[in-house]
């Protein structure tokens, strides 16, 4: 149970990490080295952790992570300790939304995206892109 719990916060910090390497990637004024940040941080940082050790060394090997897809697989973990979260009724919001980003991943094409969209469009004009086969 223990284990569990532990893998469920790793969720979380995993993707705390991806939502903040994410925004320092897609600067559009600044031209930042990730791996370089990465290691500044893992010296003296609030943030340094044995998981920013191994994103400095995924960054320093492969700056872009070209050699990567934008998939990430579940173990279980994340999910029973959501499941026990929901048994007993406690709020466990970033964990969850860890794991359903890890879902996200795994869509090629998103049905549900796609429909908030044309949604959207309908109520208020907003624009759209078309599709491929538009």
């Amino acid at each position: 149970f223990v284990k569990m719990i532990h893998n469920g916060i790793e969720y979380g910090l995993m993707e705390a990490y991806g939502e903040g390497f994410e925004l320092l990637a897609s600067s559009r004024h600044f031209s930042l080295d990730l791996g370089q940040i990465a290691e500044v941080w893992r010296h003296g940082s609030v943030v340094q952790s044995w998981l920013l050790d191994l994103a400095a060394s995924a960054l320093g090997s492969d700056p872009h992570l070209e050699s990567l897809e934008d998939y990430v697989e579940d173990s279980g973990e994340g999910r029973w300790t959501i499941e026990t979260a929901l048994e007993n009724a406690l709020p466990a919001s970033t964990i969850t939304m860890a794991l359903f980003n890890r879902f996200a991943s795994r869509q090629e094409h998103s049905f549900s995206n796609k429909l908030i969209a044309a949604l959207r469009k309908e109520f208020g004009g907003h624009p759209v892109r078309a599709g491929m086969d538009a």
